[in-house]
């Protein structure tokens, strides 16, 4: 299985291919649906998303439950993707390189995907226990009011994925 470390570049997207295993390194933030709504107002609004302090070139569509004691995250497995479509194309285009998660997107996004030459992963759904012990680091790093759907920092270490969209 390869391992790549993040953040992916156009070499590092350009050399998967479609169907293969992968193991990520380094830097994801999570968002889910109300953060992305969230994400896009900002971007209207200014253009960019300097005001967050940090940029989102890896996305995890994954809310984690309550982390028990002794351990960074509680269950932390993939959401559907597909809910993520209508915000997708603008945060491409704005430069985010990497989204994982699970299921289909849309051909607006596959065809915005391959646009801004960038990747969809696919990670496995039902294993949230397994994927937060790949979870090294986990902080929050906006939108805290959200709970598990705010932006999350996580550093992750052999984090399983598949190519599923380039």
């Amino acid at each position: 299985m390869k391992e790549l470390k993040l953040p992916l570049t156009n070499e590092d997207i350009s050399s998967l291919t479609l169907g293969e295993f992968v193991y990520l390194s380094g830097t994801i933030y999570s968002a889910r649906d109300n953060t992305h709504q969230r994400i896009i107002e900002i971007l209207e609004r200014e253009g960019n998303l300097l005001s967050l302090g940090f940029s989102l070139s890896s996305i995890y569509y994954m809310g984690p439950t309550p982390a028990r004691a002794g351990v960074v995250c509680g269950s932390a497995g993939p959401t559907t993707s597909s809910r993520m479509d209508k915000f997708t194309p603008l945060l491409l285009e704005k430069g985010l390189k990497v989204m994982i998660g699970k299921g289909k997107r849309s051909e607006e996004v596959k065809n915005s995907i391959r646009a801004n030459h960038a990747i969809y992963f696919s990670t496995i759904g039902g294993a949230g226990a397994y994927l937060a012990d790949r979870i090294k680091k986990m902080e929050c790093v906006a939108f805290s009011e959200l709970g598990p759907e705010a932006i999350y920092r996580l550093e992750v270490e052999k984090f399983p994925v598949v190519v599923s969209y380039k």
